[in-house]
């Protein structure tokens, strides 16, 4: 019995101490996923932004939003919001599954770069004044 503890111990305790190394490492990682990152509190920026219609390449009806531009405002870090530019925000009003209903309103969407959060889009929605069809 006494040989089973004493025969290896050199190997006995290098392999203890790299089984305490990997658990302390994926202990440390799985802590780390498991945190939610803190928001970092940002400078809020707002745009004056004219409404882009999307629609499909085979509708060439003149589609028109109303108002035709929306305010839009979007917050991130500093570092992020220095160096943002009006034209990397962008609002606009997908139209390209639109038959032939008459005064619609749809939701204005807005993208922006990462790391970059909207805040508010006022209006929310903006009517749609459909053409007839020819």
């Amino acid at each position: 019995m006494k040989d089973l503890l004493i025969k290896d111990l050199g190997w006995k305790l290098f392999s203890l101490f790299l089984a305490l190394l990997i658990w302390l490492t994926v202990h440390r990682i799985y802590s780390e996923s498991q945190t939610a990152p803190v928001p970092v509190a940002g400078i809020p920026v707002t745009f004056e932004k004219q409404v882009l219609i999307i629609s499909s390449a085979a509708d060439v009806r003149d589609f028109r939003v109303a108002p035709e531009k929306v305010t839009v405002t979007v917050s991130g870090p500093s570092a992020v919001m220095e160096v943002l530019q009006a034209n990397q925000v962008r609002a606009t009003v997908d139209l390209s599954d639109i038959a032939a209903a008459k005064d619609l309103a749809r939701r204005v969407e807005v993208s922006a770069p990462a790391g970059v959060t909207l805040v508010s889009v006022h209006p929310p929605t903006v009517g749609v004044i459909l053409p007839p069809k020819r």
